[in-house]
């Protein structure tokens, strides 16, 4: 990953830029870059998306094959307890990584011509920065205390619409 972006951050740099050097984002993303160019960067965004499907497909596919694994293993528990802890184990974590990967995806295998700025903005919100403040709450709720206090607010926010609602 940190090859993949430093190329990606030196071929960037050496494209003439002219104009406006505000960027619509968040960040310094590269796609978001390459909107300042002056020169033709189709090509280059072609090579980008190539290593942006091969950078999250790839590891995001690992990590579903080794899940799929852990889960074939998990049935073969004969203990419910211990199934039910391994699935809630694996459960937050498949949560945490569909979430990042699923919003960078989104972000950057997505075809150009069904991005826009705006949707873009938010996607990359998503993916780094709710993703990582979602990440506790995720591995909390393994906890049965959290689960039980979650549930039992919920359990008073639902009590107290049916009370407005009558």
């Amino acid at each position: 990953g940190l090859v993949d972006g430093l190329i990606q951050a030196v071929f960037t740099l050496h494209f003439p830029y002219c104009g406006s050097n505000k960027i619509d984002h968040f960040f310094c993303d590269v796609p978001a870059v390459l909107k300042l160019a002056c020169a033709d960067t189709s090509l280059y965004e072609s090579m980008i998306y190539v290593c942006c499907v091969l950078m999250l497909l790839l590891p995001f596919s690992v990590i579903s094959a080794s899940y799929l694994r852990i889960l074939v293993a998990v049935l073969r528990m004969h203990s419910t307890e211990g199934r039910q802890k391994a699935f809630a184990t694996c459960s937050s974590h498949m949560t945490v990584v569909t979430l990042f990967y699923g919003a960078a995806m989104i972000t950057y295998i997505r075809p150009q011509a069904y991005h826009s700025f705006k949707q873009d903005k938010v996607v990359s919100a998503f993916y780094t920065m709710i993703t990582p403040m979602l990440n506790p709450i995720i591995y909390s709720l393994r906890n049965k205390e959290v689960t039980g206090a979650l549930k039992k607010l919920l359990g008073r926010c639902s009590y107290g619409r049916a009370q407005n609602n009558n």
